[in-house]
């Protein structure tokens, strides 16, 4: 089982190049940021972990900015979003950006995805809440033809393209694997309709002998072999029992959490880290 971390950069915390260097250092494999564009001052949508907001969201680096410093850090670190709110985002532009940076990083890039909680933050993008999975849905789909076609056309209910040269193209064939983030079986569906892994929070009740055994399911249903959709657990308990009980249900990757801190903390805190890894 992988052992990666995730990180919201901000301006105050360690630098991202730096972090990168002492996870690769460490045998970390893989580190993946956190996204928000904003967040809207009237807060009117609640918090899903309950009080506060915590000021990492407020101030992270826009996510393919920070990841191209660590590449450039790295030569081996795999290098993700965890999660990229692509509702709030163009789809041209981000291909385009992902590609850059998965061809630049030699390959190194994952692309988890998820529609967003917050709510005006989604409103200031012009994303209609009760929509946004099916946005996600389609840019995603949109994204993976200017990948992997030399003229991508695509035409569904938000986006209408027609004959689009996109280029680079990703140096990963047929491109990045794009993990779909959350824990229903809505989540699952999107998966093992137009996924590549999945990318759970264990802090929202996931149970891995339970949730391997939900996508493998969800996966014969829809005629996919489960054993080609890897799964990552974001926020993974940084507990020698629980880790087994990952590794036993055939968990991929565990990401475990890095503050908004600085050095001194974060670095002792990677060391104890590197013990998990097999």
């Amino acid at each position: 089982m992988k052992v990666g971390a995730f990180f919201f950069p901000t301006h105050y915390a360690i630098d991202i190049a730096e972090l990168a260097r002492e996870m690769e250092a460490r045998g970390l494999e893989s580190l993946f940021v956190c996204e928000h564009t904003h967040i809207p001052a009237s807060r009117r949508t609640p918090f899903p972990g309950g009080g506060d907001l915590p000021d990492r969201y407020y101030h992270t680096h826009d996510p393919f900015v920070g990841l191209s410093f660590a590449a450039a850090a790295t030569s081996k670190l795999r290098l993700g979003t965890g999660i990229c709110l692509l509702p709030q985002r163009d789809a041209i532009v981000t291909a385009k950006a992902i590609a850059s940076l998965d061809l630049l990083s030699g390959g190194r890039f994952e692309f988890a995805v998820g529609a967003g909680w917050n709510v005006e933050e989604m409103e200031n993008h012009g994303v209609v809440h009760a929509s946004r999975f099916r946005e996600m849905s389609e840019k995603i789909k949109a994204m993976k033809a200017m990948w992997t076609e030399e003229e991508a056309s695509f035409k569904g209910e938000f986006l209408d393209y027609d004959r689009l040269i996109v280029s680079p193209k990703p140096a990963q064939r047929p491109h990045p694997p794009v993990l779909l983030g959350g824990e229903t079986d809505h989540t699952l569906k999107r998966v093992v309709e137009y996924g590549d892994g999945w990318f759970p929070r264990a802090n929202y009740a996931f149970d891995p002998a339970e949730g391997m055994a939900r996508l493998k399911r969800a996966a014969e249903a829809a005629g996919r072999n489960p054993a080609e959709l890897p799964v990552t657990v974001f926020r993974a308990p940084p507990d020698a029992e629980a880790l087994k009980a990952y590794a036993a249900a055939g968990i991929d990757r565990v990401l475990f959490d890095v503050p908004d801190k600085g050095r001194d903390e974060v670095l002792p805190l990677l060391d104890q880290y590197a013990r998990f890894i097999e």
